[in-house]
């Protein structure tokens, strides 16, 4: 039984080097290529105002996102459920940038 974990996050912009910061992360479960119904989403305050581009390529607004979980509150339910199984995202390195970058903090 193969099990992978299908991850995308949204974002404050390009680069978490720069203060951009993750917003958004969703996974859903695989196993054997099919679905299982299990998943994990969450918002979280960047902590830091959306800017215009950012909010036109997913919609999410500051108002939106002040009060949400800061992501170093929701980290330890996101390992627990990707596990040691494989993460596959459509843009990889952007998504591991940001999510290892807050991972470390």
């Amino acid at each position: 039984m193969a099990r992978e974990i299908i991850l995308d996050t949204e974002t404050t912009g390009f680069d978490p080097k720069t203060g951009d910061r993750l917003v958004e992360i969703g996974c859903i479960e695989v196993v054997d290529f099919m679905p299982t119904g299990r998943s994990f989403h969450e918002y979280c305050d960047p902590l830091r105002d959306m800017p215009a581009e950012a909010q036109k390529v997913h919609g999410l607004s500051s108002e939106f996102l002040t009060g949400k979980p800061k992501f170093h509150e929701i980290a330890d339910r996101f390992i627990e459920f990707v596990g040691d199984s494989p993460l596959i995202a459509h843009n990889a390195a952007f998504d591991r940038s940001f999510v290892n970058f807050e991972l470390e903090k």
